[in-house]
């Protein structure tokens, strides 16, 4: 398992992770993001997409619990979901709404509180934690497949120190 430890000073250090991680995605892949509110979940993709090439607005998709967003990744068109599962009620309602579909070779998903889901939810390729320290964040990512293992080896990341 090859894991990344970083301090972020500011939202400017998210915003630099999300364009990071932006660069180094790959098609296939499953992100947990786990922090309390705030951490900076929703803030981080939204960098990320917005690196990866989505113009238009990012909403947090608290009330909707999925918003799909399409990019060019290698010039391959590929869709990025973004699960927000804080307000979800079961793991069986994650089913219900047929949100599994979206995990295949050929998607990206991004899942705020799987824990909220984690029976149903397919394993994640990275594991990312996100924690309020200070007036920044500590971030501790873990690579849990091989897939993961590509994509954290694939980061190019330097905070500002």
């Amino acid at each position: 398992m090859r894991q990344f430890h970083t301090h972020l000073h500011d939202e400017a250090g998210t915003a630099a992770l999300g364009a990071a991680f932006a660069r180094a995605l790959a098609p296939g892949l499953t992100i947990y993001l786990h922090g309390d509110l705030g951490a900076g979940k929703t803030a981080f993709t939204r960098a990320l997409l917005h690196a990866a090439g989505h113009a238009g607005h990012v909403k947090s998709p608290t009330y909707t619990l999925a918003e799909p967003y399409t990019v060019k990744i290698g010039g391959q068109t590929v869709d990025i979901i973004h699960f927000d599962l804080y307000r979800l009620a079961s793991p069986q309602e994650f089913l219900e709404a047929g949100f599994r579909e979206h995990f295949n070779e050929h998607s990206i998903c991004i899942i705020e509180w799987p824990e909220k889901a984690e029976k149903v939810l397919p394993m994640p390729d990275i594991n990312m934690h996100l924690s309020i320290s200070g007036e920044g964040r500590d971030i501790k990512c873990e690579a849990l497949s091989d897939q993961g293992f590509q994509c954290l080896d694939r980061l190019k990341f330097a905070p500002n120190l």
